[in-house]
């Protein structure tokens, strides 16, 4: 086996994030949702790119409304973003309390427990506070079951000034799940109950099944960040949001009949060429993607990903491509272009979202942008 000097330039992949797409997607949402306030889910660090640019560069373009899952998330944007709306999923826990006063959040109440802690808070305080509240429509997750919502008086919510009401549809993906259409009834007839507070029930996929679904607030968060929320079919128009590439590290040539990586689960022949990427499983690439299911582009060309992922590399057959076509410090396309986030999470049998929410630490991170490029080392 004979192999070429090794790469001695940073061995660093770099992800790019495009936020000119990022706000060319929120402005297609809100356009396919018109007659709604189009809010923004940036929890899990906007979904792995990157709260703090990516909340900025939205707030620029208008939007208002950003929903996160825990305090700790609303308590960094709002020091981000002062005069945002902005919604915790999680709702509000014992001890808690204090974050969401200090920094302006509103709980969104799942349970009768929480809304009795906010509401004792409140007559405690001689205060009116902010809440939202979330009725089960199917999805069996968070929120009050049906029973319980319906049941709601003017003293349950005393002291409390109520933001929206929401709900979370289970089958979006599947605009031809009859679960879509039940759930939407349901959600109708249960927020009936409060007809002066604004209702909320699609997110990404939920806005593409139609306006019937949009009410006065619609909460996108995958497809903002460019990738499809459907399962199947159309592919939404979106723009990319993510790039990313990594270096090859090293050449190698074959030699002799052999295996490539752990497990030694694929063999080689004489005169293969692999090319070794400084890209892992540690930096969010699935381990499960490997033994060719998942490719990535290396001089416009796709190629299959061989052997087992590692913490830090994968192993890459460059064999169709011209011996000068690639070399150590050649770049390699992991995702790139419409579609690719989801190209690897169907060879991973995964989701797109958890591609994204994976992406790891290590990278280098760019920000494109309105004429702008920012580096960043971390996220």
């Amino acid at each position: 086996m004979s192999s070429e000097p090794s790469f001695r330039g940073p061995a660093r992949a770099r992800l790019e994030v495009d936020l000119d797409a990022l706000a060319a997607n929120w402005h297609l949402l809100a356009r396919t949702a018109r007659r709604a306030e189009t809010a923004a889910v940036v929890k899990a660090d906007a979904y792995g790119l990157g709260m703090a640019p990516v909340a900025s560069r939205l707030w620029r373009e208008g939007c208002r409304t950003f929903f996160v899952a825990v305090p700790d998330e609303g308590v960094a944007l709002r020091r981000l973003l002062p005069q945002a709306r902005i919604l915790v999923l999680s709702g509000v826990g014992r001890g808690e309390e204090e974050a969401f006063l200090d920094h302006a959040l509103v709980p969104v109440l799942n349970d009768p427990g929480e809304l009795g802690l906010w509401r004792r808070l409140a007559r405690r305080l001689e205060r009116v506070l902010p809440a939202a509240l979330h009725v089960d429509t199917g999805m069996n997750r968070l929120g009050f079951r049906p029973s319980d919502f319906a049941a709601l008086d003017h003293e349950d919510l005393a002291g409390l000034a109520l933001r929206l009401v929401i709900s979370h549809l289970a089958c979006a993906d599947e605009p031809d799940h009859p679960l879509n259409a039940r759930q939407l009834q349901a959600f109708r007839r249960l927020a009936a109950r409060f007809p002066a507070v604004p209702r909320s029930l699609a997110a990404s996929a939920g806005i593409l099944l139609g306006p019937d679904f949009h009410f006065e607030l619609v909460r996108p968060g995958l497809a903002l960040y460019g990738a499809s929320p459907l399962s199947s079919g159309a592919r939404p128009v979106l723009r990319p949001v993510v790039r990313l590439v990594a270096p090859v590290l090293q050449l190698r040539t074959i030699d002799e009949p052999g295996t490539v990586g752990y497990g030694a689960t694929h063999a080689v022949e004489p005169g293969a060429r692999i090319a070794i990427v400084a890209l892992g499983y540690a930096d969010g690439f699935p381990r499960q993607a490997g033994g060719g299911r998942a490719s990535v582009r290396v001089a416009g060309v796709s190629c299959p990903v061989v052997g087992r992922v590692s913490m830090d590399t994968l192993a890459v057959d460059v064999s169709a491509l011209p011996g000068d076509a690639v070399r150590p410090g050649s770049e390699v396309e992991v995702l790139a272009g419409p579609g690719a986030v989801e190209a690897l999470a169907d060879a991973a049998g995964t989701a797109a979202y958890e591609i994204l929410t994976r992406l790891g630490s290590r990278f280098a991170r760019r920000y494109l942008g309105a004429g702008e490029q920012v580096e960043d080392g971390a996220p």
